[in-house]
């Protein structure tokens, strides 16, 4: 090995070394020697790494700023012996030069006593990028020591990061647990690691890659094949937690950490149909309270309104959890069909018309057997506040003809049911009237009409009458008609009746002026009355 280099006080570059008068000592640059050719004005002080870079460069290298200059034939024999010997400490420190231990000994004398530096910058060193792309050469020298300052942070960090890992592995040989104030202690610093890696280096780590309770999952990414026409940008923290959520659902894993992560994707994805699923299945494995999973449940509806996955979670709760409420007496289902219902009346004051609300109300009628007069009730005040409001029309025609107490079962909507009393018939047909009267362009209590006639076993013809009164002047030049609607209705009546022209008139009135927009519609069952 090469003896260390030691101060002398020959300039490096002089000529001989018996005549030169000597220098002074050599600046200490980094930590090491170098040599200084001639006493010089001091360089002026480098604002950036790259003029900082330059200057150690020269400083590192004796006599290449004159060789530069003058050119490798330029230098005096002195100088070249320099110049070649400084070029050569690496090479042969290496062995890459053979020597003979005699001319070895000699060159590292030679080395010492010019006080030769032995580590050297390159001319072409080059400080990389950073996350922005911008080279760090240009950084600032203030800069660039607050970078170093955050790469020495990180590598500390690191330090105790792999510190917590061996002991971890050493309790859990030992059947030991890590005291929860040390897990939450590596949770904190893991986020600062990754914070500074983000910073520093663009990396993105997300929060469950920083939580030591995840260290065991190793993740399934999305698997998108190479030249997709249409890949996802997934969000980096949404990519991450499904790709934790595929391997515990490979693994087959039901517990309380993959409760928490269902929860985790669903408030960044509640559409996600298949977490839903899965958050079922480790609700019932684990036998979790029912009615901690409706109450986290509610909240979950009230924040995304237009959400299907949640109504059919809930559908799926209330089949698992019925039977236990069952068991505990009528009253445990009224409580239960209370809580439920106020809900679902919570829900609608935000939104009337949610139709996967009123999809699960009706499910739960059934469930629960809310043929009542309240449940009645409840849709006709929503009717009463809006009379467009179709969905509530529709609730109540289920309430009404699918009530088992007076209705065939499977019975068809649109198909007559004789078990139906024609109390009930005539009582809907008066209340479908009245509604009508209050807004004849109202779709909704026409379509209920006809429904209650079929129902009935009634024709439209039965209602001509109550229908002609928005119709004046058919076919004349006087023509009003207050209800696009009576005019289909009439058209069905008519046919009835056997009054095929008439019915015609009607159609065709509702192409030419009543409703144009669906001319080619009211063409077409025009053609179709000639064909019966």
């Amino acid at each position: 090995m090469p003896a260390k280099p030691k101060g002398s006080s020959k300039a490096a570059a002089s000529t001989d070394p018996k005549s030169t008068p000597s220098s002074p000592l050599p600046p200490v640059i980094l930590g090491f020697l170098t040599a200084d050719p001639s006493p010089a004005a001091p360089e002026p002080t480098p604002k950036t790494i790259a003029e900082r870079s330059t200057q150690r460069f020269y400083q590192t290298n004796p006599l290449e700023k004159r060789r530069e200059d003058v050119g490798l034939q330029g230098l005096t024999p002195a100088e070249r012996k320099t110049y070649t010997y400084a070029g050569l400490i690496l090479p042969v420190s290496q062995d890459k030069v053979p020597l003979s231990n005699k001319a070895e000994r000699e060159y590292w004398k030679s080395v010492n006593k010019e006080a030769l530096p032995i580590r050297r910058l390159r001319k072409d060193y080059t400080w990389g990028k950073d996350r922005s792309g911008r080279d760090l050469d240009t950084y600032k020298i203030g800069e660039f020591e607050q970078r170093s300052l955050k790469q020495a942070r990180l590598t500390a960090l690191d330090i105790l990061h792999r510190r917590f890992l061996a002991n971890r592995d050493v309790a859990r040989r030992e059947g030991k647990e890590i005291f929860s104030d040390v897990v939450e202690e590596e949770k904190s610093r893991r986020k600062a690691m990754a914070d500074l890696r983000r910073e520093l280096y663009g990396d993105q780590t997300g929060s469950l890659a920083n939580d030591p309770v995840w260290d065991d999952v190793i993740p399934i990414p999305q698997n998108e094949p190479d030249g997709a026409l249409a890949q996802i940008a997934y969000p980096d923290d949404y990519a991450e937690a499904v790709s934790y959520l595929r391997a515990v659902m490979a693994a087959e894993e039901y517990s309380p950490r993959c409760l928490r992560l269902t929860e985790h994707v669903i408030s960044m994805n509640p559409a996600h149909y298949t977490v839903w699923l899965y958050r079922f299945k480790i609700v019932t494995h684990l036998g979790l309270p029912i009615p901690d999973e409706i109450q986290w449940l509610n909240q979950v509806a009230l924040d995304n309104l237009k959400n299907y996955q949640i109504w059919h979670h809930r559908q799926l709760i209330m089949d698992h959890y019925h039977p236990t409420v069952a068991e505990q007496g009528p009253d445990a289902v009224k409580r239960l069909a209370k809580s439920e219902t106020d809900f679902i009346s919570q829900i609608l004051q935000e939104d009337t018309k949610n139709y996967h609300v009123w999809s699960y109300r009706q499910y739960l009628v059934s469930k629960l057997g809310l043929w009542t007069v309240g449940e009645l009730g409840a849709t006709q005040n929503m009717i009463e506040d809006d009379v467009r409001n179709n969905s509530a029309w529709s609730h109540r025609f289920y309430l009404v003809f699918s009530d088992p107490a007076h209705s065939t079962p499977d019975s068809v909507p649109t198909a007559h049911d004789p078990k139906v009393p024609d109390s009930i018939i005539d009582r809907e047909l008066r209340y479908a009237r009245d509604k009508i009267l209050l807004a004849p362009q109202n779709q909704s209590p026409w379509n209920y009409l006809r429904g209650v006639l079929a129902k009935g076993g009634r024709g439209c013809d039965s209602e001509a009458e109550f229908a002609e009164q928005f119709i004046t002047g058919l076919g004349e030049e006087a023509e009003d008609v207050r209800s696009s609607h009576a005019l289909d209705f009439l058209a069905e009546a008519y046919l009835l009746r056997g009054d095929r022209e008439r019915a015609k008139l009607c159609l065709r009135r509702l192409a030419e002026k009543w409703d144009p927009v669906r001319e080619g519609y009211w063409n077409y069952r025009a053609k179709e009355l000639d064909k019966a």
